[in-house]
């Protein structure tokens, strides 16, 4: 495992609790997604971990981490686009673990392309990626956590929600700013109810969906976009899946409880350039 997180304290963090993390697998490569490092932290902060997958292979590497570090965790397969899935997968949780205390949203897809360019079919995919499946997710979670009178939610949305990229990826932007709008509307309704739901926007994350997709569509070598990408953040360097994960334990802690509705930027200071 290529485990450069960051050695603070994490033990107790999220002691009896129960988290999904959807998209808990991890794109095969030389780094670590996003979704794998958050369920393996969640773990090591004693959660009882729910780690979701449409490709449950991935999700089993994920599950194998957990458990050989003596951490708790259960695969269920999903494609978190439609609701059935998403139904079955909050029971699984349910049946499997009696609750569930965070949720945590980090599926999503890229697009290059502008209005023109891209098809119609490629606008919609990101967009049921991104959006839908938050929307999804939450719809059959939130009943238990208003139950409980108590729970964490957080998305991952994107800086690009709020700053433009360098390259034309319409669908992603428009898809990643309607994340940081649904996290501020669930978090208003729910704030008086125990749910606290917040979003995290990660800026340039050395991540091998990130590196091998975005390398591949402007067909250049990853490591000349690595080297761009470093070179483009002030603090001189992409951050890693773990600087996410551990934004994300932050929220689903107790540390966060009195925060909400908040988007935060993840990024190196790219959103202060």
């Amino acid at each position: 495992m290529n485990d450069d997180a960051p050695k603070s304290r994490v033990e107790g963090r999220l002691a009896d609790r129960v988290a999904i993390v959807v998209g808990a697998g991890s794109t095969p490569g030389e780094t670590m997604g996003n979704g794998r490092a958050t369920a393996i932290l969640f773990a090591r902060a004693g959660a009882s971990v729910l780690l979701v997958d449409r490709d449950a292979e991935r999700a089993e590497q994920t599950r194998a981490e957990i458990e050989a570090e003596g951490g708790t965790a259960a695969v269920q397969a999903a494609d978190v686009t439609q609701e059935a899935d998403c139904e079955r997968l909050v029971a699984a949780c349910i049946e499997r673990f009696g609750r569930v205390d965070v949720l945590h949203n980090n599926v999503g897809v890229g697009s290059l392309g502008g209005p023109v360019e891209v098809p119609r079919e490629q606008w919609q995919w990101v967009l049921d990626t991104n959006v839908t499946s938050m929307f999804l997710a939450c719809k059959y979670v939130l009943p238990h956590m208003e139950r409980q009178g108590r729970g964490a939610i957080i998305n991952i949305s994107s800086l690009a929600a709020i700053r433009h990229t360098p390259y034309p990826m319409l669908a992603y932007h428009a898809s990643k700013a309607a994340v940081n709008a649904f996290t501020e509307a669930v978090a208003s309704q729910y704030a008086g109810r125990g749910v606290r739901v917040n979003c995290i926007m990660p800026g340039l994350i050395d991540t091998p969906m990130a590196m091998v997709g975005l390398s591949a569509g402007l067909g250049i070598s990853t490591q000349e976009l690595r080297e761009r990408r470093n070179a483009s953040v002030p603090m001189g360097k992409m951050g890693s899946a773990w600087d996410v994960a551990h934004a994300a334990l932050f929220l689903a802690s107790d540390e966060a409880r009195y925060i909400t509705g908040v988007c935060l930027p993840v990024d190196g200071g790219l959103s202060v350039r």
